[in-house]
């Protein structure tokens, strides 16, 4: 569902798929390709939220912002089941475990793996092809070739999904 919010509307690229019950609201952009899944909420009321292009941000995931204080994803970014972000600004190519939290201005650097359940804390900074994990989170070690092969798998898998599941839905 799309709602706007005093004089903001919800900008979706075309190709974007949304899931019916998820919920978009006020002054967020949402870039090409990306997918929004089921019961997640993106709420742009505070400040705006900027998702790049192939963005997949999975089931039960919730991301809002501070006042005056933007929520970023870039291009190809992959957000998994359950995360809270909160005006965190997340760089291209990176993975947010499940029932990871990542809190205000924090930043996620290129290409970063935030294992699951992690906890990044207020103003942190991952660097860029690290794998980071606990609560909080720490730097536990550079990604391998593999690690990076399968975060770009999960990222190409659900921007194809997404497009399954948009063409599905304009068949009912």
């Amino acid at each position: 569902m799309m709602y706007p919010y005093k004089d903001k509307s919800p900008q979706i690229a075309e190709s974007a798929y949304i899931a019916d019950n998820a919920v978009v609201t006020g002054d967020v952009k949402i870039g090409e390709y990306s997918s929004l899944w089921f019961n997640s909420i993106i709420r742009g009321d505070v400040a705006p939220a900027i998702i790049g292009n192939k963005v997949n941000i999975q089931d039960n995931s919730v991301l809002h912002q501070s006042p005056n204080n933007p929520l970023i994803l870039e291009d190809e970014v992959s957000v998994g089941h359950q995360v809270i972000l909160h005006s965190c600004k997340i760089r291209k190519g990176a993975l947010i475990g499940m029932g990871s939290i990542i809190l205000d201005n924090a930043e996620i650097g290129e290409g970063a793996f935030i294992g699951a359940g992690s906890l990044v804390s207020q103003g942190k900074v991952i660097p860029p092809n690290t794998l980071a994990f606990g609560r909080p989170a720490k730097v536990v070690r550079e990604l391998t070739d593999e690690d990076k092969k399968d975060m770009e798998r999960i990222c190409r898998e659900y921007a194809e999904k997404g497009q399954f599941y948009k063409q599905a839905e304009q068949i009912k």
